[in-house]
């Protein structure tokens, strides 16, 4: 089943760092998942959350304010 993966943020550079990292961490392992790179602050707080970026994994936040390591999505993503 294909995961959906959106990144959260409004364009800054932990924002951008983590959708690299997320992205890397997806084809490098050959994982089915589509990867969303969401910048609407509308669509932002609907998550409601405060802090960016935030990466969401099935509509679940999974990591707030924090750019994480590539070990650290590929764990929440198996």
């Amino acid at each position: 089943m294909t995961k959906v993966i959106k990144v959260l943020g409004t364009g800054c550079t932990k924002c951008k760092k983590m959708a690299s990292i997320v992205q890397d961490v997806v084809t490098e392992n050959n994982i089915d998942a589509t990867v969303e790179k969401v910048e609407d602050i509308m669509e932002i707080m609907k998550f409601n959350v405060m802090l960016v970026p935030v990466l969401v994994i099935d509509d679940v936040v999974t990591i707030k304010g924090r750019v994480p390591t590539k070990n650290e999505v590929l764990a929440l993503l198996n």
